[in-house]
């Protein structure tokens, strides 16, 4: 019966450390998962490189799946040590921590799914909340604004230069031919 009593001392500890930032041990948590995202990252642009994939591709395999089971693991303990689970795993940050490691897994499933690692890169998001630069998202949503209110003359100009570019293509075909 004692286990059970020291239970949710354990999972509220756990809780400050993996959804703190606050604590020491909470950014440390996450700056160990920030490095690991970007390992994960790593290792995926270095399989694309075919001489790299020739000479390492068993070892990046083997790291892809240690950090998708890193990464399964620290999304189930999300899960379990939230108050509310099911609000953890439909917020932003838990659907992107899910849709960060459905591509691995698929890859048993669906052949070439491979291609789709690269979503891990949206966990870098957490970033966000590591390094405190969230209160600079004020400032993006005025340059938001700002790029939603001049969308027609974007438009424009984009048309311009996609014009211009293919004409000066179509002039470049002419001048040096089919070859």
């Amino acid at each position: 019966m004692q286990g059970f009593k020291r239970f949710p001392s354990l999972r509220n500890r756990l809780y400050i450390i993996v959804f703190g930032t606050e604590t020491k041990a909470g950014k440390l948590f996450d700056v160990i998962l920030l490095y690991a995202i970007l390992a994960s990252i790593a290792a995926v642009v270095l399989e694309s490189v075919k001489e790299i994939h020739d000479r390492y591709g068993t070892l990046l395999l083997v790291l892809e799946w240690a950090f998708t089971i890193l990464f399964t693991f620290e999304y189930a303990l999300r899960l379990f040590i939230s108050r509310k689970p099911l609000n953890y795993a439909l917020s932003w940050l838990g659907l992107i921590d899910l849709i960060a490691l459905l591509p691995t897994y698929l890859t048993l499933f669906i052949a070439g799914g491979g291609y789709l690692v690269c979503v891990r890169a949206f966990r870098l998001l957490r970033g966000f909340r590591i390094l405190k630069l969230s209160r600079y998202l004020g400032e993006a949503q005025v340059l938001g604004n700002a790029l939603a209110s001049s969308r027609q003359k974007i438009v424009v100009f984009l048309l311009a230069v996609s014009a211009v570019v293919l004409i000066m293509g179509t002039m470049m075909y002419m001048i040096e031919g089919g070859e």
